[in-house]
């Protein structure tokens, strides 16, 4: 939601830019109903600082931003701010879990920027090795990517572990692609690696909330702006978002790459079912 997204970018505001950020937080409902002079009233600062806050947040100025920020808040589903409680029943956690995970869905599909996806595809269906990094949860997404892209034909691995990132990273040539996944973004350890990465000629695709230091270090951004806060929830959630990034990147090279690496995916999928069968009749 654009509000998740002013709040990760609130430290990287100027000193008036974060005066609007907090005032449109302080009441995004009467942010949406009201003009651009109510909102610099509001903040305390001049309308061309609104206009300057909305272009940093890359809209092209106040109407943009506040098109945006009404059909956020159109989409949100009543509880998905809600915090599983103590005593929540089995219905309230299946509404307050499902709810946020759509809201983190609904908010990646009208926010994902398509160009930087064409980008992203552009590199990977040229590049001659896919290696995809990242640690932790981050981790788990890379080794998830690395299960999805291993089909395309391209040599393909993940690696969750900094030191073994690193090395691979420096070993990156021309014609490599990198995809760097991280929730915050601030990891010294990716940065590292994707800054060896570059420094060897190879791609690298970013996953990653913009304005951090790895999104400083990509090729291709595709930023991934998610709030967050104390509730340990929140990650799967957002973890959500990642893997449906890489589903659309996976899907997106295999289409790219045409209809006979269609087949041949198919094919291998055939033979595959056809081995499951002929264990299952053997253990039988």
């Amino acid at each position: 939601m654009l509000l998740d997204s002013i709040r990760t970018q609130l430290d990287s505001l100027s000193r008036s830019e974060r005066k609007v950020a907090l005032a449109v937080l302080d009441n995004p409902g009467g942010t949406v109903s009201q003009n651009i002079t109510a909102l610099a009233r509001a903040a305390q600062v001049s309308e061309p600082t609104v206009v300057r806050f909305c272009r940093t947040l890359g809209y092209d100025g106040w109407h943009e931003f506040k098109l945006k920020l009404a059909q956020g808040l159109a989409l949100a589903l009543p509880g998905a701010n809600e915090q599983p409680a103590q005593d929540d029943l089995a219905a309230d956690l299946v509404n307050k879990i499902c709810s946020r995970s759509i809201n983190t869905l609904l908010d990646l599909r009208n926010n994902l920027n398509p160009e930087a996806i064409q980008r992203a595809l552009d590199i990977l269906s040229r590049a001659k090795k896919i290696e995809f990094y990242g640690q932790g949860t981050s981790g788990i997404v890379a080794t998830d990517a690395q299960h999805k892209f291993f089909r395309s034909g391209v040599p393909t691995v993940a690696y969750a572990d900094p030191a073994i990132h690193s090395i691979a990273a420096s070993l990156l040539h021309a014609g490599d692609a990198v995809v760097a996944i991280s929730q915050r973004g601030n990891n010294s350890a990716l940065v590292r690696s994707a800054k060896l990465a570059r420094r060897g000629g190879a791609d690298v695709i970013v996953l990653a909330p913009s304005g951090t230091p790895l999104a400083d270090m990509a090729t291709v951004l595709i930023p991934i702006d998610l709030v967050f806060n104390i509730d340990p929830y929140t990650p799967i959630s957002a973890r959500l978002a990642y893997l449906v990034v890489i589903d659309v990147l996976a899907v997106g090279l295999a289409l790219q790459r045409g209809p006979e690496f269609r087949r041949k995916m198919q094919n291998a999928q055939k033979a595959l079912q056809e081995f499951d069968m002929q264990f299952d009749s053997f253990i039988g």
